[in-house]
């Protein structure tokens, strides 16, 4: 037997632990047919095969996102400012500021989060005063997590909000002392007033949306994502919505695997969206790189409790449990999993209530159920999703949303939010992700840097190293891990013999890179199916997924690219030359906050005249430097 595709003179970490190490592999009909030696892999070359030489380079498994939100993602992509990975309120600004030179009307300009305040130097938000001057008459939208929105009076026009509109429920529209709209969105803490807005903004045509959706799959594709589980969302409707990825499956488009739950859309119409969706759609109906995977995240309205750590914890309903109960039935008769969302144990502990009770009438063991998110869970709880074999698949949204967390509990508190290492200590399943594209990034090197140094992306030391993972496990919370929450155990996650030909080269080596530079990865190859679908760098002219520009002309994926804005000539570069000055950086005094991101601390404003706060509470050494 021939290979398809060979590589070679790599360093490779397979995550097998009966073959951990290889350097070469071979890989036929998309698979990995051989993992070994050169001395083993090169005589399946042939003349057709596609070798390629790796230099030595470190290859890790592909990276599997657990919870995200590709299909909504990918529709808007390329009508999206991204501040992902800006490191400054001043770049971010001046990025709207071209942006909205450059977007023709009835257009918004719409930056939908993926950011937090906290990251930038300025530790803070522009003001809706700063956007009016910038943006008198382009419609502005910027969605900051899932706790507020800033509105300029153009968008504000948009969408028709007056001083005669009302409240939503859970919902805030900030209003001035004469009682009109300010442009201030707030949750409380229902997201559903800053959904609701959004929606009622321009949205693609169909041919465009298609093109947006493979520039968002390239951009993972350049953060080494592979594989993800789509959660579905609001104003996500089955099966219109996913079209677009229909069609991208048909055409032979798709360059990550996308295994997707449906979410039901109305309130107190829930038992009908899944009475009727598992009639009509087969459990894991679809192929390798589009199929079901079950219900959720959203289950009922009445179990849903919005993560927003600025305001108190929701009072769920007393009907939460017999509501929750209704699906999950109809779930469990039909053998579909399911996920739910859960923020806080409150909810945990009621559904595992219902959970518990259904699984005395019908058995749930095999079917891969699992919560989301779960922050606050306890150690009761869970104990008692492993012994009803069920799943926690956790996120990095304290690494966006950590600094209120902590301003609302304590440090204290925040110490295990979520629990991940005790959660593997007791060996129940778990795996981790993003939550991407709003309440969090979609970069999943961010993920992987929360897990193994505790720090939120403004540099707040969330966690003890005792809830902190090391390296290989981390990364296996990303990759093997994942395949039990999408059923594909055996299937993916690993560099192993029959396991799909998914898999990264990370410009820098995961294993022997700084703590700081962990965040800051993205790939030089991607492979998916055993096609390289990203390349650059050393491997740049391997590249087999080149895409037309981004449609419309306009796109700020056009100018400024994904994460961090690597396109963007205007920022000078800022986010490699941080990169490099933070590599050639060889002083003695590695910060406990900054690591060697000195420039960050010594252009931020400091706590000076608090020298507790200066020096204790945030342990910044680079003024010693």
């Amino acid at each position: 037997m021939t290979a398809d595709v060979v590589l070679h003179n790599g360093r490779f970490t397979t995550l097998d632990r009966g073959n951990p190490h290889a350097s070469a592999v071979a890989i036929k009909d998309q698979k990995f047919l051989l993992v070994g030696t050169e001395a083993e892999v090169m005589p399946l070359v042939c003349a057709d095969t596609k070798v390629v030489d790796l230099k030595g380079r470190r290859v890790l498994p592909g990276l599997c996102d657990n919870h995200t939100h590709v299909v909504r993602g990918g529709l808007n992509f390329n009508m999206e400012l991204r501040w992902d990975g800006v490191a400054s309120l001043g770049d971010a600004m001046n990025m709207l500021r071209h942006q909205v030179a450059v977007t023709p009307p009835p257009q918004w300009v719409r930056v939908i989060g993926g950011f937090s305040e906290n990251q930038f130097l300025e530790k803070r938000l522009p003001t809706l005063d700063e956007i009016n001057a910038l943006a008198p008459d382009t419609p502005v939208f910027i969605l900051h997590l899932y706790d507020r929105a800033l509105l300029n009076g153009a968008a504000l026009r948009a969408v028709g909000y007056t001083r005669d509109t009302p409240n939503p429920p859970g919902g805030e529209i900030q209003r001035d002392a004469a009682g009109n709209p300010t442009g201030l969105l707030l949750a409380r803490p229902n997201a559903g007033v800053l959904y609701a807005t959004l929606a009622k903004g321009p949205k693609l045509p169909f041919d465009y949306q298609l093109n947006s959706t493979r520039h968002f799959l390239r951009e993972l594709n350049r953060l080494g994502v592979t594989s993800v589980i789509d959660a579905g969302g609001g104003f996500q409707n089955y099966p219109d919505d996913y079209a677009v990825i229909q069609k991208l499956d048909d055409d032979g488009h798709m360059t990550v695997r996308l295994a997707y739950n449906l979410f039901t859309q109305k309130p107190k119409e829930e038992t009908e969206d899944f009475l009727a969706w598992t009639s009509s759609v087969k459990y894991k109906q679809g192929n390798d790189y589009f199929r079901h995977n079950g219900a959720g995240e959203m289950l009922v309205f009445s179990a849903a409790d919005f993560e927003d750590f600025r305001e108190p914890k929701p009072n769920l309903p007393e009907t939460m449990e017999s509501d929750l109960e209704e699906v999950v039935r109809i779930l469990a008769e039909n053998r579909w999993p399911w996920r739910m969302h859960a923020t806080y144990d409150e909810t945990i502990t009621r559904a595992l209530d219902v959970f518990e009770k259904v699984n005395q009438d019908i058995p749930l063991e095999g079917l891969n159920w699992f919560f989301d998110h779960a922050e606050t869970i306890s150690e009761r709880s869970i104990d008692r999703v492993a012994a009803l074999g069920g799943g926690i698949a956790v996120q990095h949204r304290m690494a966006y949303q950590g600094e209120y967390f902590v301003e609302r509990y304590g440090h204290g508190a925040a110490e295990a939010t979520p629990p991940v290492a005790r959660m593997l200590d007791k060996g129940v399943k778990v795996s981790a992700g993003t939550d991407a594209t709003r309440v969090a990034s979609y970069n999943p090197w961010v993920a992987l840097a929360w897990l193994i140094t505790g720090r939120t992306v403004g540099g707040t030391k969330l966690y003890p190293r005792s809830n902190c993972l090391d390296r290989e496990t981390a990364l296996r919370m990303l990759t093997e891990n994942v395949a039990w929450f999408s059923n594909e155990v055996g299937c993916k996650g690993r560099v192993q013999v029959g396991h799909f030909a998914d898999l990264v080269v990370p410009d820098r080596d995961f294993f022997s890179c700084a703590e700081q530079e962990i965040s800051f990865l993205t790939s030089e190859l991607t492979m998916v199916g055993g096609r390289i679908v990203f390349s650059a760098g050393d491997f740049r002219e391997l590249d087999e997924n080149t895409l037309p520009p981004a449609m419309p002309d306009w796109s700020p994926v056009r100018t400024f690219g994904g994460y961090g804005a690597p396109d963007w000539a205007g920022n000078g570069g800022e986010y490699n030359l941080r990169r490099q000055v933070i590599n050639a950086c060889n002083c003695a005094s590695s910060c406990n906050v900054h690591g060697h991101d000195h420039a960050a601390a010594w252009s931020s404003s400091l706590p000076t005249r608090d020298l507790k706060g200066f020096f204790g509470t945030l342990g910044c050494q680079c003024w010693a430097v």
